[in-house]
């Protein structure tokens, strides 16, 4: 039975928002955190930190998600997090950034299959603490790279892969490259998951329907756009307008309590930037929370648009 993820979106699907996208409406098999840098000499940054924290994630099936070139710095926090309960973690082959890109990370592997091998040599010659899932792209310019990079995937034992089916030079723009993906399901043992532009639930079904033995299907911007989603693609109702403002109001007061108003001001806007899409007719609304500079300007364009 095909399974529901949240994507890890940097500034968006952090655990504030997990957790309170699990109290109203629930429906997700996997939450993924926004990725993990290891820190020679350090555990982990603050950030970082409360991604991870026991606590913060507690009752909830969440898989860390970890961005390095090092495969013995991704062996050591394995161990680390194990060490506070994590029985899966989720490699990140896929981000477009050019920061990360640079330093040949995220999407930068896809570049040189030869340095994919080395790193996943060197990472499965050792007793790893959990399974290892990849999330990641189709190719690095052009999909035509994506036979070679899928063989390298299939050369080791991956929990599961996630495709985002776009190449890094796509970043996040345009129509995903549906015919990559369909040569993946057709060429791998590994356990599927797609990922990419997923807006509706109705979108979510006819990507089963195309591909009934998918192990999950991976949702991000779909998912802050419509927070109900998953609990309707598992069977649910569909979201209330009451149950949006709820949901909005209770992440509002979480993020003020963490960082301040000030603060939770730049946080919403970055949510609203994918929930605005539920509005396409209320522009002026939409562009009062963009411009808002007080929590009194934010709270009265956000009653504007939704109640």
């Amino acid at each position: 039975m095909t399974q529901w993820y949240l994507a890890p979106m940097e500034e968006v699907t952090g655990y504030l928002f997990r957790q309170i996208l699990q109290k109203h409406f629930g429906g997700v098999d996997k939450y993924f955190t926004p990725f993990l840098s290891p820190v020679t000499g350090c555990a982990f940054k603050t950030r970082q930190g409360r991604e991870v924290d026991p606590s913060h994630n507690a009752g909830l099936p969440v898989v860390p998600q970890v961005l390095t070139d090092d495969p013995d710095a991704a062996y050591d926090m394995f161990l680390l997090l194990s060490d506070l309960g994590y029985t899966e973690v989720n490699l990140n082959f896929g981000c477009p950034s050019g920061t990360v890109v640079k330093k040949n990370r995220g999407s930068g592997f896809l570049r040189d299959t030869a340095n994919m091998e080395r790193f996943f040599d060197r990472l499965f010659s050792r007793d790893l603490p959990m399974p290892v899932s990849v999330k990641t792209r189709v190719g690095y310019a052009d999909e035509a790279e994506w036979p070679a990079i899928l063989a390298v995937y299939n050369r080791y034992p991956l929990k599961e892969l996630i495709v985002h089916a776009r190449v890094r030079e796509d970043w996040y723009e345009g129509l995903p490259r549906m015919d990559a993906f369909a040569y993946a399901y057709d060429h791998t043992e590994i356990p599927l998951c797609y990922n990419g532009d997923v807006k509706s639930a109705a979108e979510v079904r006819e990507i089963t329907a195309r591909f009934p033995k998918l192990s999950a299907v991976m949702i991000g911007r779909g998912a802050v756009t419509n927070p109900g989603i998953f609990r309707d693609l598992s069977g649910g109702s569909a979201m209330s307008a009451l149950e949006l403002r709820a949901f909005h109001d209770d992440l509002y007061r979480a993020y003020v309590g963490l960082w301040g108003s000030k603060d939770t001001l730049f946080k919403m806007k970055e949510v609203w930037g994918y929930l605005g899409d539920r509005f396409p007719d209320a522009e002026r609304a939409k562009k009062a929370i963009r411009k808002c500079r007080s929590e009194g300007e934010y709270l009265a364009a956000v009653a504007e648009l939704l109640g």
